[in-house]
């Protein structure tokens, strides 16, 4: 099974996509990625990285750049849209009915959402291309609310720098920083090709962006956290690109 999120096949991206990824002069994440520790360099790699992230930060990922939209025409036929989890089977709710997200942290309004609350929400709704870091890419029509709304109505405070995503996916997360979350196309789905989000991809709520990588949608959606420091992510803490950024 081929994973939309799990960065395997580094080869299959242009030279332009690795400039972009930050995995060019920041060669910290492909080291780790190969298993090189890097010994007294990785501090320094690490650096690099950091600088990376921040370049693809303030230019790829700003509000200004939206990522293309298409025609229903365009999408990948659904069985041809991989899948994947770190759990299996994929992950179910045995209680769906007692899902809710938890919004919380550095924030004035620490809120409690249910999938009711957050459909209710101003509906974002685009068809766009998602891509892998593994090299492939597919077109989908994704539907949810703009996770800015959820922010705003959480109200963070001047120490909330970035957000942390946790999941009921074997303890999946990912960390974003606050800028990303804001962008106009970053949403909270629950809704997939016109239907209501299915286990393969995240049910019953999952971050999504197009300007980001797969690995960075975090499925399976429990709990939001505002915090100071940037959190890093099941594959980010095994070496991959923080930013993900496409």
């Amino acid at each position: 099974m081929t994973d939309d999120r799990f960065p395997k096949n580094l080869g299959a991206l242009s030279r332009r996509d690795m400039m972009r990824l930050g995995l060019t002069a920041g060669a910290a994440s492909l080291a780790t990625a190969c298993g090189w520790q890097g010994g007294p360099l990785m501090p320094a790699l690490q650096g690099a990285s950091r600088l990376n992230d921040w370049v693809g930060e303030k230019i790829f990922l700003s509000s200004r750049h939206l990522a293309p939209q298409y025609p229903h025409s365009a999408r990948t036929p659904e069985g041809a849209f991989p899948a994947y989890s770190i759990a299996h089977p994929l992950p179910q709710l045995t209680d769906p009915a007692g899902w809710a997200l938890e919004v919380g942290g550095l924030v004035r309004q620490p809120t409690r959402l249910t999938l009711e609350m957050i459909q209710a929400m101003p509906r974002v709704r685009y068809t766009v291309k998602h891509h892998c870091v593994e090299g492939w890419s597919a077109v989908a029509t994704w539907t949810g609310a703009s996770l800015a709304s959820v922010v705003r109505l959480a109200q963070p405070t001047a120490a909330a720098k970035y957000l942390r995503f946790d999941s009921f996916d074997k303890g999946y997360s990912n960390g974003w920083d606050l800028e990303s979350a804001m962008h106009p196309q970053t949403i909270l789905a629950y809704a997939f090709n016109d239907h209501p989000l299915g286990p393969a991809h995240g049910a019953p709520l999952r971050l999504y962006s197009p300007v980001k990588l797969g690995y960075k949608l975090t499925k399976y959606l429990t709990k939001i956290t505002f915090t100071a420091e940037r959190h890093g992510g099941y594959w980010e803490d095994k070496g991959y690109p923080w930013l993900g950024g496409v």
